[in-house]
């Protein structure tokens, strides 16, 4: 469980780290003397919220509980904060008011999703807030390898990428983009389930095992799974670029992601023969 230092350590982690990445002349400010840090100061950035310098210290030190909305969003304009990191900022800076930090004991996909997997033309599977694969359908397997082979503690993005030498020559180029995106969207199940015990064994895991997944962490970058594309180096037909949409579930921490041939590739007729060559294995 997640103590109350410790989710101040990571307000007080996330809050510096948006402030390391703006200059006074992103903001429209101009700098004086030296800085011995990079980015805006406390006293420049509680000047772009309108708060005293004093309120942001105790904010950025985890010491105000009771901050409000207005500030949030006031903090959030002068950081130059999207909405998935702004949403983090609120599950932080207000831990009692954030979506329930009890993440579900186990994660089922209900009988019709698993339909519309199936019916999906293109790779589909389901991912839950630990990046763990709760479904997919056969051409999912034929791109990325059969999930079913693996045991349920390593059915996870998180290990696939970080772990997995296989992955990384899948991705090529594109695993980069992909290590990122994991572990932004691990940030967002911090903020929504800073109390899950499999959430902080996973990140614990990853950080001493993984030197590259431990740098990716300590950037602090949080993003929500979202569109994309990834160009794969598949072992039968070679690069394969493919466009993927994310859908949000109902249920708590579940997307829906679906991927489906890039239009200006030729990559149609070489899914269709991963597909042809996955069934027949299988």
């Amino acid at each position: 469980m997640t103590t109350p230092g410790e989710r101040r350590t990571e307000l007080s982690q996330f809050l510096r780290s948006r402030r390391a990445r703006l200059t006074p002349a992103d903001v429209g400010l101009t700098a004086y003397g030296p800085r011995r840090v990079p980015g805006l100061r406390r006293e420049e950035l509680a000047q772009l919220a309108g708060v005293s310098v004093e309120y942001y210290v105790r904010l950025e030190q985890g010491r105000n509980p009771h901050v409000s909305d207005a500030v949030l969003e006031a903090v959030g304009r002068a950081l130059r904060l999207d909405p998935a990191e702004r949403a983090h900022l609120r599950n932080l800076a207000r831990p009692d008011r954030a979506l329930p930090d009890a993440a579900p004991a186990t994660e089922t996909v209900r009988p019709s999703l698993r339909r519309l997997i199936d019916a999906q033309p293109g790779p589909a599977y389901v991912c839950g807030h630990l990046t763990q694969v709760l479904a997919w359908n056969p051409l999912a397997a034929a791109v990325f390898g059969d999930f079913g082979e693996l045991p349920c503690e390593r059915r996870t993005f998180a290990h696939l990428v970080f772990f997995d030498a296989r992955y990384r020559e899948l991705f090529a180029d594109s695993w980069r983009s992909k290590a990122e995106a994991t572990v932004a969207f691990l940030r967002v199940s911090v903020g929504r389930y800073p109390d899950d015990p499999a959430l902080a064994s996973l990140i614990g895991t990853l950080a001493m095992r993984s030197e590259e997944f431990a740098a990716l962490w300590a950037r602090q970058d949080v993003a929500d799974k979202g569109p994309g594309r990834y160009t794969l180096h598949h072992p039968l037909v070679g690069p394969l670029t493919l466009d993927f949409e994310v859908l949000h579930l109902p249920e708590p921490g579940q997307v829906l992601v679906s991927y489906l041939p890039a239009p200006e590739q030729d990559a149609a007729e070489a899914l269709g023969l991963v597909g042809s060559w996955g069934l027949a294995d299988a």
